[in-house]
């Protein structure tokens, strides 16, 4: 899992289904996922995982409405298709993330 730029995060949208993690160095549950989103990343081989910091990329998080963190978005093809905001567990991101993976 790597942190992206605007150039890294449209690259990443290339892949079939991206889990885009927006976050702050001093958000307390952006830590907390962090563990999650690693393990996810090393268990999947079909998910790409990447985070994207607000206080760096301001223009990237206006874009996609992020006004609360962590804001996961979930991407198929390039198209964002569900949302997780504030901490969640390993099954609850599957559970939402999995009716879009085929």
């Amino acid at each position: 899992m790597k942190i992206v730029d605007q150039n890294g995060f449209n690259e990443a949208l290339n892949n079939k289904y991206v889990l885009v993690d927006f976050y702050a160095d001093w958000c307390g549950p952006c830590k907390m996922v962090g563990p999650v989103l690693e393990e996810l990343d090393a268990e999947n081989d079909q998910l790409t995982v990447v985070k994207v910091n607000v206080d760096n990329e301001l223009d990237l998080a206006s874009k996609y409405g992020v006004q609360s963190i962590p804001n996961m978005i979930f991407f198929k093809e390039g198209k964002a298709v569900t949302r997780i905001i504030g901490f969640a567990n390993k099954d609850a991101i599957l559970d939402k993330i999995n009716p879009f993976m085929d």
